[in-house]
């Protein structure tokens, strides 16, 4: 298994806070540009750790736009409506009077896209006084610790991942769920948007090679089978790859931004300051087609 180290690089240093991925960057002022070989180092830092984490940064809206239109094009959330003045950003908020709060199940972000997300920049204005962490798991490590049987049955099977998923809801839609249970975030059309798709459940990471278990909360059966015939395998590899060994969490701080690689993670917004405000700035860079 091959768990993230201290790199050397020559223009940022991190430090890893956990044994299976996720790194403090050090050194780096997101709300500056960055030059190309800065950029680089941290694109590495994202492979080598897959969770990277930014302390005391102050940016405005245009200053994190900036640095994620480095990384590639922004993607629109289908569903969720953005900042009017920034519909790029997704204000993530949850106020004592929510219920329910934005991401609090294991997933991995667009799933249910053609081309799903590439990457996640969380930037945290509001934190609680306490709770509010984020959880990640490693999905490398959820497919190299699979017995070399799990690994043959699985290898060609293809998984349907819905945006908008009844099943798991009780019936409810997405419109419907937030409007009773999240006041403050606001669900849109997705009118003609593919919000369901299939992808393997074995994905190769494009940049890194590796292999990966692409499971998550999207995920609604497989491929030419019934849900009840793939339940059972499903719901063993959805607990399987969130194993404790497999897993951070990431304690948030007014002015911390966190990009994590939606390609190998899956992640958990921990619903525990029912009493407080939490306030996020979020956005997705656009990815590729799944192999």
């Amino acid at each position: 298994m091959n768990a993230p180290s201290n790199a050397t690089y020559r223009t940022i240093s991190t430090q890893r806070f956990a044994g299976a991925l996720g790194a403090e960057v050090v050194g780096v002022d997101l709300s500056q540009p960055l030059s190309d070989d800065v950029l680089a180092e941290i694109r590495a830092a994202l492979l080598d750790n897959q969770v990277i984490v930014f302390r005391n940064q102050t940016l405005t809206p245009e200053q994190q736009l900036a640095f994620a239109r480095r990384w590639g094009e922004i993607h629109l959330h289908p569903f969720m409506q953005g900042m009017p003045d920034y519909p790029e950003i997704l204000e993530v908020i949850k106020t004592p009077e929510d219920k329910k709060n934005f991401g609090g199940s294991w997933h991995t972000d667009q799933m249910f896209s053609p081309q799903p997300a590439l990457g996640t920049m969380l930037y945290a204005l509001e934190v609680p006084s306490a709770g509010g962490d984020t959880l990640f798991t490693n999905q490398y490590l959820a497919y190299e610790t699979l017995s070399d049987g799990m690994k043959a049955m699985i290898a060609g099977l293809r998984t349907v991942c819905v945006g908008d998923n009844f099943k798991q809801h009780g019936g409810m839609s997405r419109a419907q769920r937030y409007d009773r249970e999240m006041t403050h975030m606001k669900v849109k059309d997705p009118g003609n948007v593919q919000t369901t798709s299939v992808h393997p459940l074995v994905r190769t990471h494009p940049e890194t090679g590796r292999k990966v278990l692409y499971i998550g909360g999207h995920v609604q059966h497989f491929e030419g089978m019934t849900d009840a015939e793939s339940e059972p395998l499903i719901a063993f590899l959805k607990q399987h790859s969130i194993r404790p060994e497999f897993t951070a969490r990431v304690r948030w701080e007014s002015g911390t931004l966190t990009f994590w690689d939606n390609r190998c993670t899956q992640h958990f917004a921990i619903n525990d300051y029912p009493a407080e405000t939490r306030i996020m700035r979020r956005i997705t860079i656009c990815g590729d087609t799944p192999f």
